[in-house]
């Protein structure tokens, strides 16, 4: 397994694992609009994807450059106007899943770690469902659950 930066090119196979995210968050399947969005980011650089590769098990002729994107994890560059710092929003985490339970969300979470230090950012938050079961994968790698975290106001698109 390899972990790099996306990059446009990656467009295609990030759609996949990021219609996998939504639709485990009970959202119907878009690729159209995964495309979209996700092309927006990736050209706007506003937030950071960075997606997990796996070898695949070959037959006799192996092909070059044969990886399979197994995971992914998107973060957005956010501020902490009480300590005036940088800090990094992890919003979207997924792991595909015939490759879950084989370190691969630990160690998207260990770049993005790397990347917040390298970078000399506060912290990260992570938003998620309460009932997600990757809770205890966040806390077991020194995430705290910050009780000031607690509100959400939505337009009435929701």
């Amino acid at each position: 397994m390899h972990i790099r930066l996306a990059t446009l090119q990656d467009l295609e196979v990030l759609v996949s694992l990021f219609d996998g995210y939504r639709v485990f968050y009970r959202q119907p399947s878009d690729y159209e609009s995964a495309r979209s969005f996700l092309k927006k980011r990736l050209q706007h650089k506003d937030s950071v994807i960075y997606i997990a590769f796996a070898k695949p098990v070959l037959s006799a002729v192996e092909v070059a450059d044969s990886n399979i994107a197994v995971g992914f994890t998107q973060l957005y560059p956010i501020f902490s106007s009480v300590s005036m710092e940088p800090m990094y929003l992890l919003n979207d985490l997924f792991i595909d899943l015939d490759f879950r339970g084989q370190g691969i969300g630990q160690a998207l979470i260990d770049t993005v770690k790397a990347l917040c230090r390298d970078e000399h950012q506060k912290g990260i938050v992570i938003q998620t469902e309460t009932t997600n079961p990757a809770q205890h994968l966040y806390e077991r790698l020194g995430f705290k659950k910050d009780p000031d975290l607690h509100y959400f106001w939505a337009t009435s698109k929701l």
